[in-house]
């Protein structure tokens, strides 16, 4: 009997820290979905004007786009490992601040807390970059799907928290935020086990690579962080909107969750085989793929209200961010050397948060703040996707229509 064929030592490396990281995105990930549920019913219980229910999740997702330059430089001097310990200290700060904030009555301190949280959303943003440092050039687009699948079971576990947390205490939601706290601090175990070399300091005189302005100014880096950036901000867009809508329409807090919990299973159900298709058809291909889910999205939605049509939409969402996000990830990994690791991908995440942050205050302004009934604030929620996807697809026309000596 043969021995089987020994995996490259590189790739042999690389599935075992996507093992890890799979664990940390189910468990530590799962306080995202828990935030997207609740912040925005919380805030527009504590916010003095209706139009800033959703601040708070703004909040969190400046803090994450404020954090992702400093902690992308963080790690590439002391290693991953690092930057992720301390993105989820800060998701337990933050966790904490804002159960403070709602014990007192406080829209500051949530707000303050949300900030906060935002560092731990920016550190597990950088999960799928860390899952490509170790992998070879075929592996790598698998072993970034494999650790956005992650989010399946983070997908369940999250929604179910909210359900059995947010009515039980006195204070409505104190419990799962105190529930994010505990999550935080065991999955930041899980770091121990992370096996990806610090990188090594440059030695004088060794290429440093382009500058943040030369990078920018690639073609593929650019279309990569366009359709990044369009397809982050707007599922943050509808699914910032979504728990206000359903509940306004008549619906339950847990029909609300189980919508969402829909909605992230369709966001990294997927990624098992996302790696596998860009592999077969090229990452082109697939971010257009993706582009065209999310206008379907936004065409069922304007369809209807009713529970199903919900379901429908936000599903919809999340197939389209899977195919669009994990498509320009893998696009923006192939683009760079390693020694301009930490320049690029600070400076994407940068940018994608700079659009989440905006598309989410923008939901709440549209959402309670046009139109004059729910209906309507979830049908412009809806429009305003549109001229973006118009630019996303339009960069990637013009990429494909470059000369490939360009």
């Amino acid at each position: 009997m043969t021995d089987a064929p020994a995996l490259p030592a590189s790739d042999a490396r690389s599935r075992r820290n996507v093992i890890v990281l799979v664990a940390a995105q189910a468990i530590l990930g799962a306080q995202l979905s828990m935030v997207f549920i609740v912040a925005g019913l919380a805030g527009q219980t504590l916010a003095p004007n209706p139009c800033w229910a959703t601040l708070p999740i703004t909040l969190a997702v400046t803090g994450s786009m404020l954090s992702a330059t400093p902690l992308s430089a963080l790690m590439q001097r002391f290693g991953r490992r690092v930057g992720f310990v301390l993105g989820a200290l800060a998701g337990a700060a933050g966790a904490g601040v804002c159960a403070v904030g709602l014990m007192e009555g406080s829209f500051g301190l949530f707000l303050a807390g949300s900030g906060l949280t935002g560092i731990y959303m920016s550190a597990q943003g950088f999960y799928r970059f860390a899952a490509a440092d170790t992998a070879s050039e075929s592996f790598r687009p698998k072993a970034i799907s494999w650790v956005m699948a992650g989010g399946l079971l983070s997908a369940v576990l999250g929604p179910q928290v909210v359900k059995l947390t947010a009515q039980a205490m006195v204070v409505p939601f104190l419990g799962t935020y105190l529930a994010a706290i505990a999550l935080n601090l065991g999955g930041m175990l899980l770091f121990g086990f992370l096996d990806i070399p610090r990188p090594a300091p440059p030695r004088p005189g060794a290429a440093t690579g382009r500058s943040r302005r030369q990078l920018i100014r690639d073609p593929r880096i650019a279309v990569a962080v366009i359709c990044a950036t369009v397809s982050y901000a707007l599922m943050n867009l509808v699914m910032t909107s979504s728990p206000l809508a359903v509940v306004g329409c008549g619906f339950q807090t847990s029909d609300a969750a189980d919508v969402v919990t829909a909605h992230v299973l369709a966001m990294y159900g997927p990624s098992f085989v996302t790696g596998h298709i860009i592999a077969r058809i090229g990452v082109e291909k697939v971010m257009a793929i993706g582009l065209a889910i999310l206008a379907a999205s936004g065409a069922v939605a304007l369809s209807g209200v009713e529970l199903e049509h919900f379901f429908a939409a936000l599903v919809l969402l999340g197939l389209g961010w899977n195919f669009g996000f994990i498509g320009a990830t893998a696009m923006l990994a192939s683009a760079h050397a390693p020694e301009e690791r930490g320049r690029i991908q600070g400076l994407n995440d940068l940018i994608v948060f700079a659009g989440v942050a905006s598309a989410s205050v923008a939901s709440g302004g549209l959402m309670n703040c046009t139109g004059g009934s729910v209906q309507a604030g979830w049908q412009a929620v809806n429009l305003a996707m549109l001229p973006f996807l118009v630019l996303a697809g339009g960069a990637l026309i013009w990429l494909a229509l470059r000369p490939r000596d360009a």
